[in-house]
């Protein structure tokens, strides 16, 4: 008995040792993970807990590694640019808000999670849990997910993980390179989807592309072995790439890997009788060619075998430098293309397709093939038709320079490759394509011109007047368009294509805003310049006078508050205006925004107010014209990063020459609300129409309150201009100061503000000052400036004899176009 009490302290003291050991697969509130501690999965497969490098003992990690294998082998790192680096422990715990935290031994956060699900006491049931896949999760007590790892992997992703992209907000998971092999901080290589397209996964070395897997060809399995299978899976907005093991038969243990030698390797765990270890089935690229763009323009990676990659030329290609084979240098064609001159394509099988490619959507082949025949600037095609996934077909051009091919036994996309000659020198190689080019290059032109010609004759014979007074106004305006299309403007000319590929085939992802005009959308150049495009709807024709006006007119102005213009393209039936790209976009954004319009100090908004006001000044004096904008509102005025304002959407400008003081029309223009009552209500529009927009856009920068506002008559008045009279007369200019503007400010320059405006909106176009006294009287509080006559508010109401046209053709509503 004796001997057995003694025993009992030993008993007890293994026990504590034991349990002291976590080793089960979840953690809970009570139950933090300390050093020494690990999570094992059900099946044992994988491990949590902490770790050091052999090179940085300092440093400790938390991560997830492969359990029970020789080779220590690391799937995700939590800190991994934050190492716990005193001598004393850390602990992870689940928090009672259903949070991770990672703490040192000074109770300082190294990495936490954010979780959306909250709870309020310790004994709700949440926890984390290891699971088999290696997948650590944050679940409620129903089981439900709170927060994976997954959706924070490192280098490495796993069975069932999802390589995702958003192709329309043109966000993307990244998987990080360690900084080496022994240093799991983040590397310099980053491994995601194609942000624009979904298409392809892309490696980059910092800014640099350095590696394609290659546009998706459309299978929806691709086998890296029996035991494997891959798949790209989209549902209209979100594209991704996972893989799963075929059947049981397969490894247990397997992963894709971003080396830190920026190598993308796919491998699987062998276990051998004498040895086990890692074995790729997959590595790119590797050395040599396979490096994106190592071959230059027009150059592809020939890949035979593993062992042999060598840098070929296209066919109808030479080696630029004049060696054999190619180079870095790339290769040039031995017979230059020219525009209108005979060319052909060549079918090239077994291709991985370029990089900088148009994605071109609902195209068939034949469609897909004529379209890049009848464009000069078109390099190359290919058409890909895929009949479960992505979408039921998929069509690519490219203009300029080939570049990143590779010619392998596992490519399988055909390149039409566009060359001069006949193609007889490749005889037998181009039969389907060329036949496609007989019937739109011959057969539908001579259609056309056929029933072209019967319409002629047809109305020639029913009006034989009317022809000859047509014919002539068509040859006046053919005369004209030539006129100010070639010799009016001055600036770039940019091809279809190079827009096209800007804009992602102008996706709806792209689109900045849109009205009666058409559409604006966002690109990026090909020299990585982002501008802002816009596009005319087709068969406006007022729309294309609008489009001639502004280009005419905007390509001769030049002033820090104009958006700047950067060039023009005219394709067919495309006409594309492409400005400078202003990242916080129009000013409306902010102003009559509840959640952003306190970032408008007053500050910003007094800087606004003379920054218009300097551009009004420049238009109607200071340039080479004297110009009426005639649409002057918020929507119009644009903020560059540093929210300085620019005036843009100059389609219903009118120049001004000689001693002209007025003009009148009954084709009125611009948005009502913003439109001086002379000009609404009788067709006459001066300079001083512009200074009453500029009035009442001054008021509402003012209060934050549209002239169509509702808010204002709730305090009995008929709109924005009568509150403000009415507050300004009673000696209360600060109430109608916008109630979001709480920091410091200038009463004297609010007050002087609205006394400005109420002296612009005056019903007298003679009451209301010219721009040049508006910007003294903005620059010099000293500057005198006269007591405005209260305004007659005047209401919208129909006038005999005078078009009002509305939304987008002439009057456009206070939404903006």
């Amino acid at each position: 008995m004796q001997q057995s009490m003694s025993s009992l302290p030993a008993i007890f003291i293994l026990l504590l040792l034991v349990c002291s050991c976590n080793s089960d697969d979840r953690l809970t509130p009570t139950k933090p993970l300390s050093p020494g501690d690990e999570l094992i999965s059900t099946n044992g497969i994988f491990a949590l807990g902490f770790f050091s490098l052999q090179s940085s003992a300092a440093n400790t990690y938390l991560g997830i590694w492969y359990h029970n294998i020789s080779e220590r082998t690391y799937v995700w790192v939590a800190n991994r640019d934050n190492p716990i680096t005193s001598s004393l422990p850390g602990k992870l715990v689940v928090t009672n808000t259903s949070d991770l935290v990672l703490s040192d031994s000074d109770g300082r956060v190294l990495w936490a999670t954010k979780t959306t699900t909250k709870t309020n006491t310790l004994t709700t049931g949440v926890g984390a849990v290891l699971l088999d896949t290696g997948n650590f999760v944050v679940q409620s007590p129903n089981g439900t997910e709170i927060w994976q790892s997954y959706d924070q992997p490192t280098d490495a992703f796993l069975p069932g993980f999802k390589l995702w992209v958003n192709y329309k907000t043109h966000v993307a998971a990244r998987i990080v390179a360690w900084k080496g092999p022994d240093d799991p901080s983040t590397g310099e290589f980053v491994l995601s989807g194609d942000t624009s397209t979904g298409l392809q996964i892309l490696t980059w070395r910092g800014t640099s592309l350095y590696w394609r897997a290659g546009v998706w060809n459309g299978a929806t399995a691709t086998s890296l072995t029996k035991s494997f299978l891959s798949q790209m899976i989209d549902d209209g907005e979100v594209a991704y790439f996972t893989y799963n093991r075929a059947d049981d038969s397969a490894p247990a243990r397997s992963h894709w890997k971003l080396d830190h030698t920026g190598d993308v390797i796919f491998r699987v765990w062998v276990e051998g009788s004498s040895s086990s270890s890692w074995v790729p089935l997959f590595q790119r690229p590797g050395k040599g060619c396979l490096v994106c763009g190592a071959c230059g323009p027009f150059g592809y990676c020939d890949v035979k075998g593993d062992d042999v990659r060598q840098c070929m030329c296209l066919d109808g290609f030479e080696p630029a430098d004049g060696g054999g084979g190619s180079s870095k240098a790339g290769c040039v064609r031995k017979e230059a293309l020219r525009c209108g001159g005979n060319s052909y394509f060549l079918t090239l099988p077994a291709m991985k397709l370029p990089d900088k490619f148009v994605y071109l959507r609902n195209r068939s082949f034949e469609e897909c093939a004529a379209g890049c025949d009848r464009n000069c600037s078109c390099t190359a095609y290919a058409y890909s038709n895929a009949s479960d996934i992505l979408l039921a077909s998929k069509c690519f051009h490219w203009t300029g320079d080939l570049v990143d091919m590779v010619k392998a036994d596992y490519t399988s996309d055909h390149l039409h490759l566009r060359l001069a000659g006949n193609g007889n020198n490749f005889a037998g190689t181009n039969k389907k394509i060329s036949g496609v080019h007989v019937v739109f290059k011959i057969v539908l032109p001579l259609i056309a011109f056929l029933l072209i010609l019967t319409c002629i004759c047809l109305f020639c014979i029913c009006n034989p007047r009317g022809i000859h007074r047509n014919n002539g106004a068509l040859q006046v305006h053919l005369r004209a368009s030539q006129e100010v299309w070639d010799q009016s403007l001055e600036f770039p000319r940019i091809t279809f294509e190079d827009i096209a590929a800007a804009t992602d085939s102008f996706h709806d992802t792209n689109i900045l805003g849109k009205g009666g005009f058409g559409k604006v959308y966002k690109g990026t150049l090909q020299d990585g310049k982002e501008v802002a495009i816009k596009r005319l709807s087709k068969g406006s024709e007022q729309g294309i006078e609008h489009f001639r006006n502004e280009a005419v007119l905007i390509a001769k102005l030049q002033h820090k508050n104009l958006v700047r213009l950067l060039g023009y393209c005219i394709h067919e039936d495309e006409k594309l205006l492409i400005y400078e790209y202003l990242p916080n976009k129009s000013l409306d954004k902010f102003l009559f925004d509840n959640a952003r319009k306190s970032t408008l100090n007053w500050t910003r908004r007094f800087s606004i107010i003379k920054g218009v006001a300097r551009g009004l000044l420049y238009l109607h004096q200071d340039s080479r014209m004297t110009i009426i904008h005639r649409d002057l509102k918020p929507s119009n005025i644009l903020l560059d990063s540093e929210m300085n304002p620019k005036i843009a959407d100059f389609g219903m400008a009118r120049i001004f020459g000689g001693n002209e003081q007025h003009e009148s029309t009954k084709h009125v223009v611009g948005t009502y609300g913003y439109m001086s009552p002379e000009y609404a209500m009788e067709g006459i529009f001066s300079l001083k129409s512009d200074t009453y927009s500029f009035g009442i856009l001054l008021l509402e920068i003012v209060s934050g309150l549209k002239i169509s506002s509702p808010h204002h008559l709730v305090m009995d008045f008929r709109n924005l201009i009568a509150y403000a009279w009415n507050l300004w007369k009673d000696g209360k200019p600060m109430d109608f100061m916008d109630a979001t503007i709480t920091e410091s400010y200038s009463p004297d320059e609010v007050s002087k503000c609205i006394h400005i405006g109420l002296m612009c909106v005056q019903d007298s176009p003679n009451a209301r000052p010219h721009m040049p006294s508006v910007v003294s009287m903005l620059d010099n509080e000293a500057m005198p400036r006269t007591m405005p006559k209260e305004p007659m508010y005047f209401a919208q109401r129909t006038v005999e004899g005078l078009e009002m046209s509305i939304n987008g053709a002439s009057l456009t509503t206070l939404d903006g176009r």
